[in-house]
């Protein structure tokens, strides 16, 4: 299966707030708050404004963090961007 690009909302859109180990994520556009956990978060970050796939936001957030014995990181990731998409906070690009 091809490596789907994703674009992460405008960071203007969302307005994230850590609380303990749950992330709120309020999307100005819909006016829904999503609660979620590690990593959707980081995933959202590690997207900044560029288009890019599982593949290029599993090599960026392995320069962050320790992810040996993770798994397939890149099925992962991808696995989370279609959750993301199904929330509105990504949309493939």
């Amino acid at each position: 299966m091809p490596d789907r690009a994703y674009r992460a909302a405008p960071a203007d859109a969302l307005r994230v707030e850590a609380l303990g180990d749950l992330t709120a994520i309020f999307d100005r556009r819909s006016m829904q708050t999503h609660l979620v956990i590690a990593p959707m978060p980081e995933i959202l970050a590690a997207m900044g404004g560029d288009a890019c796939g599982a593949d290029a936001i599993a090599a960026r957030l392995a320069g962050e963090f320790d992810l040996d014995g993770e798994g397939d990181v890149a099925a992962i990731v991808a696995d989370r961007l279609a959750e993301l998409a199904a929330m509105g906070l990504v949309a493939e690009a």
